[in-house]
Formats: structure tokens, sequence, C-alpha cells
């Protein structure tokens, strides 16, 4: 059986709201805090889903270096040439290579008609 420090048990009625943080839990809240804390515990190891893709607000290329909003872009680009595809409203697109250790190409699960 998994045991549960007394202070993490505490920590969780108090944020809880159960106890203040100068009083002791009772023992009949114990199973109650200790429930809680554990489906905390699986719901942080479960796998998150990706987030949703969403378009860059900006990207900038300046020599070498590219920004995504803002921020350096964290892969190496190989030295090949760009694509780069500009609309009349400023918006675009731009092609580059990324340069990979390995690269793995799977197919999607087919859905069932139910999901």
């Amino acid at each position: 059986m998994l045991q549960l420090p007394d202070a993490e048990l505490h920590a969780k009625a108090v944020e809880l709201g159960i106890i203040t943080k100068d009083q002791d839990l009772p023992p009949s809240q114990r199973s109650r805090v200790a429930a809680v804390l554990l489906a905390d515990r699986r719901a942080a190891e479960q796998p998150q889903a990706p987030a949703a893709p969403k378009c860059a607000r900006e990207i900038t290329v300046r020599g070498s270096e590219i920004t995504v909003d803002g921020k350096p872009f964290p892969w190496l680009v190989a030295r090949a040439p760009m694509e780069i595809g500009l609309n009349p409203d400023g918006s675009g697109t731009v092609r580059i290579t990324l340069l990979a250790d390995a690269v793995q190409i799977l197919t999607p699960q087919p859905t069932t008609e139910s999901e």
C-alpha cells in the first residue's frame, strides 16, 4: 500500500479548504485527501494531448537567424534554398529544410466512426 507523508496530506487538506494551516487533519478525512492526492498524481502521469497547431504571427529570417513570433527557432536549418511565398495582404509561407539525426514516418491509426 502506498504511504503518503503526513506533511503532504496536511498541505493538500489546507489547499482543499478542509482544514486551516494550524489545524490537524482529522483521521476521518485522511482517506478523502489521500484519494485526491492519488488522483492528482495519476492525472500528472497521463500523457497530455499535444497542443493544437497554430499559425505563427511573424517569421523573421535575418541571415542564418530565424525567429518565430520573436523567439529563436530551436532547430538547425540546412543550408538549402528557402522557399518564401508572400501574399499581397502580408501573409505568406516559408519552406525550410530541418536537419535531424533520424526521421521516422508513421502511418496514423485508423479511426472508427464512433470516435
